[in-house]
């Protein structure tokens, strides 16, 4: 299990060149991929995106990348007929104005100035792609560190929601015979006012005590916290499903409410709600 957030960094150097990437990872629905890399890498951006994407799931992910050239075998060239031209038009203005053209005038001409690189297309690739994957590495095992800590906090919020779910199934045969005694007591009273018909009233009996049972509501919570464990011990994203099943474990503790004549019943459930949410907001933290 990973969290959302982390930090990782990386650097490169040798007698040519520095590179340092680093990468920062807050909380998204989706995956967002933020750049900040140099011009004279700018060729590798879609590279960039293919490894963050191989090593990250989910998260807006901030990639600042610095590169320092110590040794380069660029060099500048100039335009020499645009030159004489400027030239000869600087020297008309000298003469009718006295205003002499200064070294400035001329590295502001537009087209005048141009690098000659002599860097092949490939230049600084291997670099880049090494220190890239370092500063991967290192924010996922930040992520990882920090995915443990709420892998236990979410443990222990699930094992307080079961812990609910299994004292609301200790009642449940307690508010079956409630409702039974309640029929029952019904029945005394107004068996001697009117003439009934005993078996119509064991049908009608067992059908309140179906319409007001929850063994299928626990069944299904106890189905869905065995799935919710299995993923919590899964090494890779999850949060999508679990966020998904702590949905349906909502909606089943509700029918249990709605169904719930117990006042036992419904404080374990107002607790259990808020195991639920705390859960959830957990799991907004991870991939």
């Amino acid at each position: 299990m990973r969290s959302m957030t982390g930090y990782g960094r990386a650097a490169y150097s040798d007698d040519s060149l520095q590179i340092e990437v680093q990468i920062k990872s807050y909380n998204s629905r989706f995956l967002e991929i933020v750049k900040n890399i140099p011009s004279r890498l700018s060729s590798y951006e879609m590279l960039i995106d293919e490894m963050v994407k191989k090593a990250l799931s989910r998260g807006h992910v901030e990639i600042l990348v610095r590169l320092a050239v110590k040794k380069s075998e660029s060099r500048i060239i100039f335009d020499e007929g645009l030159l004489e031209s400027y030239k000869s038009a600087f020297d008309e203005i000298e003469k009718k104005t006295g205003a002499k053209a200064a070294l400035n005038d001329y590295i502001g001409i537009s087209g005048l100035l141009s690098v000659d690189s002599s860097e092949s297309e490939g230049a600084y690739k291997k670099e880049l792609v090494d220190t890239l994957s370092a500063a991967l590495d290192s924010i996922v095992r930040e992520k990882e560190r920090e995915g443990e800590e709420t892998k236990k906090d979410i443990v222990r919020l699930l094992s307080e929601f079961e812990d609910g779910k299994n004292e609301i199934e200790a009642l449940s045969l307690k508010m079956e015979e409630y409702f039974r005694s309640l029929f029952l007591r019904r029945y005394e009273e107004i068996k001697g006012d009117v003439n009934l018909d005993e078996k119509r009233l064991e049908e009608e009996m067992a059908i309140l005590l179906v319409k007001y049972s929850i063994n299928e509501e626990i069944k299904r919570l106890c189905s869905h916290i065995k799935e919710f464990r299995s993923l919590i011990e899964k090494d890779e994203p999850v949060s999508k499903r679990m966020d998904f099943l702590c949905q349906e474990m909502n909606r089943e503790t509700n029918t249990i409410a709605s169904k719930s004549q117990m006042a036992e019943i419904n404080l374990i459930v107002v607790r259990m709600k808020d195991s639920l949410e705390n859960i959830r907001e957990q799991i907004r933290n991870i991939e």
